[in-house]
Parts: structure tokens; sequence; C-alpha cells
């Protein structure tokens, strides 16, 4: 075969020739280098004040402060904007500096052993020969040449590709580079950025094995043979594919095909292989991990993009302000400019609509308070501080795995109150993903159930954590029953486990699935112990005796198949297939003379599927040596050929796999998590919907529908959507024009369970409700296949569990088990919305008064442009008097405990409505403040109009009145806090008592002679707040603007109370009643014929893997445990008590 008959001549392809980086070079391949910071130190300051800017808050600071140079305009110092924006500028840029700093990278170390010399990661190109030793990270995507391991195997963890993370301690890490036939270089690097995601725990992981071809694996470590190889690679261009991998190696004339076996990735990480080298296929961005990382799409919540429209509003209502202003002073100009021109000469030139234009600009550097310029700082603070209370919550936080919950985002907290609909996976986020085998049927009769605990201490290689409750069954397989032994032999043959021997008798099962590994373990038990593998063999322990088969062909799994096969050859000659697989499949293919043990298995199936398990089914046959002669040619021809060689070897497998002689069928259980079913009834008495989206077949997904409370026996409307041709399936798949039909039928349902949808599917699904619901949505799953779909919803929640930290990697938020996520949206999710609501109504309502009275003050100073009050409280009004207290109320405030939040779900709704917070309670807020606005001005200028002190000495002037109306100001809007504040701590009490006493202390500070002399342009104020604040009247003033500013306010929200209550309300006036005890809840068994289902993993086996190549002769060396499948944490670990929610009294509902 010559080696450009792998592609098609217009195919884009890559060609590498190992160790010739002249060669390599010219193609201008992309070297390894990766640049995962925004900013370096020369572009850090202009970059990031490019992109602060680009704000429109910001920009029109800015161009605020180019109007208050200019003297014509301005009536302000420049300092009341310049202070504001410059602290809001440093302190986004100080953290978008430190989200962007990364560690530098290592000096460059060189050594001469070996001609070896450390390197940096960036200095890897294409065609170079890495070598990797134990715990270190793949730097590049390789083609395996050798390693350390018998059969050229090494072993990876993928946390970084599809979820399976070992935790291990972080250590240096060294890589080796062969250059050309002289040249070796060695080189250290800091963790790549990608890679770095490391726990400290002693758990053992479901690894992956990846095997070299034999040829390269001749290489073995010598640094002469390496250097000398010239191997060259034709292959596959850059691409996200990470499961899929098509090329071809030229090697002294012969030509070898490879596939994703042969590749390492780089995010990996070898384990348990002492070292392995390997050839730079691709490199940096080029690389499988980089072309997965694509631009992650920035979520923003509906409160942000709400805010948006309403800071442009806010722009718009400015505008007006101006211009009424600015007309204004045009007419007053006009009739009663020419009375004033004696003491207020006019600049030439200027006549009134010239006036009226300066007059525009200068109030809107004025009232630039009413655009927020400090608001998005404020959040971001409040947003943080919401972040750490989800990660230090110890109710969270789960032991048996030492893992806490993790806000992994800052910018979604308020979201989380006003969740819609969840969609969750199955596997590993409802259940545990950690398999049992409970019951099975043999040669139509039923094994398993609730009599005591099997002893297996007559079999010394039995796992002592294993256990089964039927003595009858152990009683038939130790008589002898041929059929017994044939299912357990059947066990103990057809898969793909990779067995590890620590020590004698210790055995440990690595296997792609943990249904595979149960399996293996209860042959194990039960006298038929799977001990070693070769390509060419498989070692079994059958009752005491050692027996070896030899291994002819592994007809493996994949999600079209749903079943697996092997074919062996016993000593005795004897050619048998033991296939296992999903019961309609297997069905399907049996011999005529099994439709009585077919009969018995199918009812002992439908009573497995009443107790939830997962089923499958055992066949076997034996085969005549001819046909098998005749068939393995045809299947090494398959096997080996470039075109078609999926279809061609499927079309071989179901011509073998028919004529089954059925054994009996087994039946593993997967167990909920603890607390799932509450945790549902929960989440759906708040008014969220459910969906679940899985890959499992429908009979499984019904089945822990059911067992989670989801699916009900009473409910005898099920309705189906399905197909069985690829028009119906099409039809059901999303297509455009079936969209809303779907989500019209899905949203009539109670309950929605989506079955073997693929991780497109389940993304398609969330957009589907995003697109037609407007509702907020939120993904939870465990896994890769659920990686899509939880970067697809507005909040992606993902669970590290068995199936490794994937799902963790892309989500918003993390945790260990699916119980947490009530307390995550009934609690933190709902006090994070009920604050920033608060905040924001708070913040535009302390702005929009200060400003107003800015707008009614210019109707009294012939619209001049003069502030009302001192420069100096506009400067520290936003930054000082009233930052903290707001913040206090938007950190600690909560309107119920979390207690009480469990008990009512239905104070969650407001949030799910967006009644806290909304254009129409902006405009509440809106004619609030203007009402506060009138008040406050009008009331203080009533009082002192042509008033004099109480000793007749002195007039009150226009400083005395500017100060009594700031403090009117400061005391009201401070009263409006505490009404808006339900749960006072010591901080409240601190930031609001505080804010007032630091007014006080700075207005006589600044007010002072001290001050004036200093400081005489920059303090006028001299003497205005002990010649003022000593009077009577002024406090009497200060004590009337606050009542009325408070009293619609009280009344509104005391006839609000007592006739329209809300939820909030009632909860609110029981919250110090004490919580009755909660009845323990039995769960009752449910009886059902349905068909349970059992799934392999979705993942290809290992069955290329197993039978490929010849045995490398090399002594075996000790490593550590790979895998064990019953030596898991949470295998060990007790059941949790969870408090069960009582069923009380209805609440009413919100009107």
């Amino acid at each position: 075969m010559s080696i450009s008959s792998c592609f098609s001549p217009t195919e884009e392809e890559r060609n590498i020739r190992a160790n010739d980086r002249e060669y390599n070079l010219s193609y201008k391949y992309a070297n390894n280098a990766i640049k995962t910071s925004k900013y370096n130190i020369f572009t850090f300051l202009p970059l990031n004040l490019f992109e602060q800017f680009q704000r429109l808050a910001n920009a029109y600071f800015l161009f605020l402060l180019c109007l208050q140079l200019i003297p014509d305009i301005s009536s302000l110092s420049w300092f009341t904007t310049v202070v504001p924006l410059v602290l809001v500028l440093a302190m986004t840029m100080a953290k978008d500096g430190s989200d962007d700093i990364v560690s530098d990278q290592k000096q460059l170390t060189m050594f001469t052993l070996y001609r070896l010399r450390s390197e940096k990661w960036m200095n890897v190109q294409v065609g170079d020969i890495i070598k990797l030793q134990n715990n270190q990270f793949v730097t590049a995507d390789l083609l395996l040449l050798s390693s350390s391991e018998p059969l050229n195997l090494v072993y990876i963890e993928t946390a970084e590709l599809d979820g399976c993370v070992s935790v291990l301690p972080a250590s240096e890490f060294d890589v080796c580079v062969c250059l050309c036939v002289y040249t070796c270089i060695s080189f250290k690097d800091p963790l790549s950025l990608f890679a770095l995601l490391l726990f400290s725990s002693s758990s053992e992981t479901n690894l992956k094995v990846k095997q070299g071809l034999t040829v390269t694996g001749e290489l073995e470590d010598s640094i002469e043979k390496l250097a000398s190889f010239d191997g060259q690679v034709r292959c596959e261009p850059p691409n996200n594919r990470l499961d899929k991998f098509t090329g071809c190696l030229s090697l002294d004339g012969a030509m070898y095909s490879l596939d994703n076996e042969k590749i390492l990735l780089r995010g990996c990480t070898l384990r348990n292989t002492q070292w392995c080298f390997g050839l730079v296929l691709f490199g940096g961005p080029d690389t499988k991990l980089m072309q997965n990382c694509g631009k992650t799409t920035f979520k923003r919540t509906s409160i942000d993009r709400l805010m948006n429209v309403l800071v442009l509003s806010i722009f718009g209502f400015l505008a007006i302000m101006c211009l009424i202003l600015a007309i204004g002073n045009g007419i007053w100009e006009y009739q009663e400019g020419a009375t004033f021109a004696a003491f207020l000469p006019k600049p030439e030139g200027v006549n009134p609509p010239f006036s009226a234009f300066l007059t525009f600009w200068s109030y809107v550097i004025i009232l630039n308070t009413v655009v927020p310029i400090s608001l998005y700082v404020s959040v971001e603070i409040i947003r943080l501080g919401n972040s750490f209370y989800i990660d230090w919550d110890r109710k969270m936080y789960y032991p048996k795995n030492d893992t806490p919950a993790q806000a992994r985002t800052t910018t979604l907290n308020e979201e989380l109150g006003q969740i819609k609909y969840i969609f969750s996976d199955k596997t590993g986020t409802l259940t545990q993903n950690i398999m049992t085998f409970n019951k099975c049927s043999i040669n139509g009769k039923s094994y398993g159930g609730e009599q005591g605990v099997v002893d297996f201490s007559w079999n010394k290689l039995a796992d002592p954590k294993f256990w089964f409750h039927d003595h009858s069954l152990v009683e038939v397989v130790r008589g002898g029953n041929p059929k017994a032994h044939d299912f357990f032999r059947l066990l103990a043959l057809c898969h793909t486990v990779m067995p590890e021997e620590k020590k004698e008798g210790e055995l440990y099962y690595q296997a792609q699935s943990p249904d595979e590994g149960a399996l293996v373990t209860a042959a194990r038990n039960f006298g038929f112990v799977f001990r070693s593998r070769t390509p060419e063999s498989i070692t079994v322990v059958e009752m005491g005796k050692l027996v070896t088969y030899e291994l002819l062909a592994v007809l493996d799994f994949n999600n079209v198949r749903k079943r697996m096969s092997v074919i062996v050859r016993s000593p005795d000659g004897r050619l048998t297939l033991y296939c296992k697989g999903a019961d309609t499949i297997i069905f399907e293919r049996l011999h005529p003379s099994s439709k009585n043990v077919m009969e018995a298995t199918t009812q002992h199936l439908n009573e497995y599927a009443g107790d939830g398990l997962r089923t499958l089914a055992l066949a076997y046959k034996d085969i005549d040596l001819n046909y098998m002669e005749d068939w393995k040619k045809r299947h090494h021809e398959a096997s080996t050929g470039m075109e078609q060689r999926e279809e061609k070897l499927d079309a071989l497998y179901e011509e073998i796999e028919k004529g089954l002689l059925l054994l009996g069928a087994t039946a593993v259980e997967d167990k909920l998590q603890d607390g799932v079913p509450q945790t549902i009834e929960q989440l759906a008495k708040a008014d969220i919907k459910i969906w679940v989206l899985t890959g499992d077949k429908q009979e499984t997904a019904e089945n822990i529908g059911y067992s989670c409370n989801m699916l009900r026996e009473e409910m005898t409307e099920v309705f189906i959507v399905a197909g069985n041709t690829a028009e119906e399936v099409r039809a059901y798949a999303l297509e455009k024009d079936m969209q809303k039909e779907l989500l019209r039928t899905a949203c009539m349902c109670q309950t929605v369970i989506c079955c073997r949808v693929t991780p497109l599917q389940k993304a398609q699904v969330v957009e589907l409700v995003k697109k037609y619901k407007q509702a907020i949505t939120l993904a939870i799953g465990d896994g890769a296949n659920d990686v899509s779909m939880i970067k697809a919803a507005h909040i992606g929640v993902g669970i590290s569990g068995q199936e490794g930290m994937q799902a963790v990697l892309s989500s918003d938020y993390s945790f260990a088990q699916f119980r947490y996520l009530q307390r995550l949206l009934l609690v933190h999710g709902r006090w994070s919305y009920l604050r920033m609501c608060k905040f924001l109504r708070y913040f535009f309502y302390k702005n929009f008064t200060f400003t107003l009275v800015h707008f009614w003050y210019g109707f009294f100073c012939g619209f001049s442009a003069q502030t009302v009050y001192d420069e100096w409280f506009i400067t520290l009004y936003n930054l000082v008097y009233t930052a903290l207290p707001v913040l206090g109320l938007s950190l600690f405030d909560q309107d119920v405990n979390d207690r009480w939040s469990f008990q009512y779900p239905q104070l969650y709704a407001p949030g799910q409505l967006n009644q806290y917070f909304s254009k129409k309670a902006f405009i509440y807020t809106v004619l609030h403040s203007g009402y506060s606005s009138l008040v406050l001005f009008f009331i203080p200028w009533a009082a002192m109009y042509d008033t004099v002190r109480d000793d007749g000495k002195d007039i009150v002037d226009y400083q005395s009145f500017a100060l009594l109306a700031q403090t009117c100001l400061l005391i009201a809007v401070n009263i409006q806090l505490g009404l808006d504040t339900y749960y006072w701590t010591a901080v409240n009490q601190f930031f609001l008592w505080g804010s007032l006493s630091v007014y006080f202390a700075v207005t006589f500070t600044m007010y002072s002679n001290g001050m004036f002399l200093i400081f005489t342009s920059s303090f006028p104020f001299i003497g205005a707040a002990r010649n003022s604040l000593n009077q009577p009247n002024m406090w009497l003033t200060i004590l009337i603007t606050s009542i009325l500013c408070v009293v619609p306010v009280v009344a509104y929200r005391f006839l609000r109370i007592l006739l329209w209550p809300t939820i909030n309300d009632k909860v609110s006036v029981n919250e110090k009643a004490v919580l009755p005890a909660a009845p323990r809840r039995i769960q009752p068994r449910r009886i059902s014929t349905r068909r349970s289902g059992y799934a392999f993993s979705h993942a290809q086996g290992y069955g290329d893997l197993v039978t490929s190549g010849r045995f490398l002769r090399r002594t075996p060396r000790s490593r550590g445990i790979v895998f064990s499948h019953t030596d898991s944490p949470l295998a060990q670990a007790k059941p949790q008590l969870y408090r069960t929610i009582v069923e009380g009294e209805e609440p009413p509902q919100i009107p």
C-alpha cells in the first residue's frame, strides 16, 4: 500500500518526518507555544483602559471630565468627576490584572547525560520525540512510540478531555525531546493552564489505556534508536475530534495504520507508567485540546441585560432634564437677564440661545450622578461576596470526597434565584454510578433477594467487599451445574477489563465502565476469577483450577450494536462465542431452542425492572472450526483496511452473532444518590420544571424516573414520542419545522424525560427552551457528554462524581451531590436575587433623589447651573457616605432563614416572575425618588426662606441651605435603607451609623477655619456647620423632612401586608415559630411491569487494544493500584441522613 492511498488527493493532510526539523518547519506548522493571558507588562495599561472605556458609563464620565475642563461650561471642580472615575478604573484594573496573571515560565536548564537537556514546553516542534515520565502531563498531541510497560501500553488520565480524573500531588515536570540524529533535549515547564487540575486525595481512578505499534515499541528507551528513527507520518489536519484519529506511518518500506488508540493528547497525564516516548504530531493551538477550547460564550444575567436597557433610558432621561433646564435658562436670560447684568456682566457675544446651549452642557455635568458610574463596581463586589457564601457553605460540603461547593463564576449568582427549567443528566447525576451485582437469572431460574449475605470464604480469590443475598446460587455453582458454570464463565471471559495484581491474590480491575467491573467481580466471587490476559489469551481460575483460553477475536461494543462478544478456544479445542448485551438485541439473535428459557428470563427481567435494576442478557454458541478459519481471514482483511473499516466489521459481527443459546440475564443496581427524590420534590414545589436528558434507553430512564418520584403510578397517560426509522427520528430530533410542536407537547406534561439523546441534542433541547420560553435555564451533569448542555444553559452546574471533572471544568457552579442543588437555588440563589434587587432599587433611589434635588433647584437659581450641595459632598456621596450601608444590605440581608426557605419553596416564585426588579419596579423607584426629592428640596427651602437665626444675627444664606439639604438627604436615604433591611447584623449597624458619623466628622472638618485658611478656594463653606447645626429649627426641619419622606412608604407597606400579603410577608410573620419535626418517610416499593435496560459506556471499548500486537516480553514492574470497582470511597460510604421536608399546610400563593 502506498502512503498516498490513505487519503484522497484533494483532502488536506499533515506530513511529518521524525527528527527532521528542517523538513517539518517548511510546512510552517504551529509550535507548542500557547498564549493564555490577555495582557503583558507593556500592553496592560493601554489595553485595559481601552476595554474599560468601551463601557458606556465610563466613557460618559470621561466625556464629562473633558467638559469640566471648559471654564464657560463647568460649574463643578474637576475632582468631583476624577476621584470616582479613577477609583472605579483602578478597582476594575486590579481585578482584571489579578485574573490574567499566569506563572512565569521556568528558565532553560541544560544537562549532558545521554545528550539530554532541559527546555521549555513552548520550544517543542512538530516532529520532535518527547519523553514523558510517570505523573507528567502530555505536552502536545503525540504518536505513542514506546513505553516501559508490557504490550507497549501506557496508562493515562484524561481529566481535561473526557472527565476521568486521578488525584495525585503535583511534582516537577520533565519531558524529553529527541532532535535529529545526534541531539536529545529534555525540558521543564510549569503546568499548562489547560492541564492544571490536581487535588489531594488517595482514591484510585478509572484510567484509560493506550497502546503503541509493536514495531515502534522495539525502540524501547534507547537514545540511539530513537535518535535514528526516521518514520514518516501522514495524518488528518488539526481538528477537534477527541475520539477519532486517522493516519499512516511509513517505516522501512512498510505501512502501518494509525488510529486514536495510539495517540496521546495534550492535557492527559501519564499514570502508572515509568516512561514513554512519543512523536509530536500537533503542537500548541493545533492540539485537539486547544481546538476544543473555542470561545466560551460570555453568560450575562437577565438583570445585566435589563440594566443595560435602563442605563440607556437614564441617558435619555438626563438629556430631557438638561434640555428643560436649558430652555428655562434661555427664557430666563431673555426675560430677566438684563436685570442682573449690572453685577453679572455677560461675556461679549453671549446671547440667550448661546447661554442656553452652554447651560445644557453645564447641567450634563451637574446631573451626572443620575448615571451610575460606581454601579458596576458595586455589583461585582456584591456578586463576589455571595460567591464566597457558596464556597464557604459547610452544608454543601461532601466529606466523603473532601469536596466543597464551588462558585466558579461570580457573575451569575442572582440568576440562581430565577431558574424555571432544570435539565439534568441521569447516570452519575441522579445516580451514584456505582454498580452492584444484585440479581441474576440462570437457565430460567432467578437468584438474589433479601436472604442473608453469602459467605465466600471458600474462595480465596474472592473480593471481600462483594455482597450477594442468595445462598442457593453458591450451592448450584459449587454443585457443578453446567449452565451456572457457563454463565459465570461468560462473565469472566466476555469483557475488556484490564487486571492488575499488586501482589499474589490481590486483584484490581480497570474497566471502561463500572457495569463491567461489577460483572467481572461477581464472576470472581462465584469461582470464575479473571486473572490475566495477553493479546492472544485470557487466563481464568475456574473453581480453583487455572485455565487459559486462546482469544481469537473481540467483537467490541458500540452504541449501534449494543452488545459485545468474544470468541475463544478452550484447552480441549472447543470454539465458543460468548455474547452479552441489551436483552432486546440478544433475543433477536437467539436460536429457536431457547424459546422456553427466553420466556422465563423475560418474566425475570420484568421483575428486575420493577426494582429499577439495569439488565443484561447473556448467550453463547459453539462455532465450527472450518467456518471460523474463513471468518477470521475475512475479519483480518476488514480490520486492516483503511476504507469503510467499521462497516465491514459490523457486517462480519452480524453474520457470526446468530443462532445464540440463551444462558440468562444479570441485574445490576445503579443506586440513586442520597436525597434525590426529596430534592426533586422540593424543586417541583418551587415551580421549577425538571427535564431529564439521558443517553440511556427508554426503560432505564423510566425506572429512574419512578425512583426519583418524577413519574408516579397514578400517571396513567404516559405520552411517548419515539421513532424507529431514520425519518421518524429526524421528525422528532429537533428539526426546525417540528421544534415548536415538540416544545408545546413537552410543556403540557408534568414530567419530561428525553432518552437516547446525544450530547448535541442535549444542548439543542436547552436552546429550544431558551429560545421560545424566554425562561432561565439550568443544566446539571457530571460527565464529558454533559458539557455541551452545561455550556448552552444560562447556568451550568457540574457534579464532581465518578465520571471525572470535565463537567466541573465547564460549569459555573460545582458540588459533589445532586441534593445540594436545592440549597444552591432555594437558599443561595434566592438570597442573591433578593439582595441584588434590593441593591439596585436602593442605588437608583438614592442617586435619583440626589440628582432631582438639583433639578428643582434650577428653577430657583435662574437656571444658572449652580449646585445645591457642597462640591465635596457631591464627590463623597457615593464613594463614602452611602457606599458601605448599601453593601451591608446587599451582602447580609435575608428575608427568611434557610430552614424556612426549605419549608416554603413557594418563596422562590418571585424570582421566576421578576417581581423584585423589573422595568415596572424601576419606574416605581423613579417616582418614589421624585417624591422624596420634592420633599427634600421644598421643605428645607420653605423652612429657611427669609429666615434668621434665633439670635437675630444672621440671615440664612445659600451655604446654610446647602448644608441643610444635604443633611436631610443623607438621613432620609439611610432611613429608607433601614426600612429595606430585613436582617440586621452588627456589620449593618456599624456601616449605617458609621457612615453618618463619618459624614458629620468630615463636614465639621471641611467647614472649619483651619481648612479654609490652608485651602481657601477648595473649602469656602467656612463655619457653615457650626453656625447652622446648633439651631433648633434646623433639626426640626430635618425631622419633618425625614418623616414626610418615609410616611408614604410605611403606609403603603402596611396596607399591602394587611390587604394583599405575599407569601414572603406571611412567612416572615411566622418565622420565629418552631418548625415541626420531620416525620420519617418510607419509600414504598414500586411494582411495575416496565422493562429495565442496561447500557454500556458511551465510549468504544478496548477490544482492538487487547487483541493487537505481539507481546513485548519484559519483566513486569510493580505498580500502584489502577482501579478497583469495590475499593471506592463511595462504595464504603454509609447512607447519609437526609431531612425530609414536611408536607404542611399549603401556603397562600403570591397575588
